[in-house]
């Protein structure tokens, strides 16, 4: 089974690639998703922010998301905290579930991740691949996708790393400036295809 790191910018249409990947057989491992269910499930994990960042729970017990961004947005080495135990999880979390795609028999699966490296999780790939699109089209697409202002969407994009980031650590780059999702959606099942058959060789 080939392991494909997925990252790059929001907006750029890894959704529309993953969905692809997965139309192959490919399994697919959101790593927002994964932490966002540790979050609600991981006892251990919620004890461990709460001894480094102070009582976070609400009134069932769950983690708030929004307090402890609170805590750390505005202080870099409590961000890198978060990070370090947040991404130690995760790690942890993904690697259970490649392991599952493997039992699957699937050809791929994917780790879709916007730190991919920064956490660690290059690592665990094969291949990594860089889905990147120009900012005024992500604008476009995250104005349109999420129904916020121009200026709201914008500030996220800037608040990404640019494009280059993503795509001179990357074995692979996919530019979505397609004028439609069926569009890129054909242009990444291509190029999927060609990943699955080089790894298979």
């Amino acid at each position: 089974m080939i392991v494909i790191g997925i990252t790059g910018t929001t907006g750029a249409g890894k959704t529309t690639a993953l969905n692809e990947l997965e139309k192959l057989g490919g399994a697919v491992i959101d790593c927002d998703v994964v932490y966002h269910d540790l979050l609600k499930s991981n006892i251990t994990l919620k004890n461990e922010l709460e001894s480094r960042f102070g009582p976070l729970k609400d009134e069932h017990g769950l983690i708030d998301r929004r307090k402890l961004g609170n805590v750390v947005f505005h202080d870099p080495a409590a961000l890198e905290d978060l990070n370090a135990i947040a991404h130690r999880y995760v790690r942890k979390a993904v690697r259970d579930l490649l392991d599952q795609a493997e039992r699957q028999e699937r050809p791929a699966a994917a780790i879709d991740a916007i730190g991919l490296f920064e956490s660690g999780l290059a690592q665990l790939c094969g291949v990594t691949l860089a889905i990147t699109a120009p900012p005024e089209i992500r604008v476009e697409r995250i104005m349109a996708r999420e129904g916020i202002s121009r200026e709201y969407a914008q500030s996220r994009v800037n608040a990404q790393q640019p494009e280059e980031y993503f795509a001179r650590r990357c074995d692979y780059v996919l530019n979505n400036d397609c004028a439609s999702a069926q569009e890129f959606g054909a242009k990444a099942r291509a190029l999927f295809e060609i990943i699955l058959r080089e790894q298979a060789n």
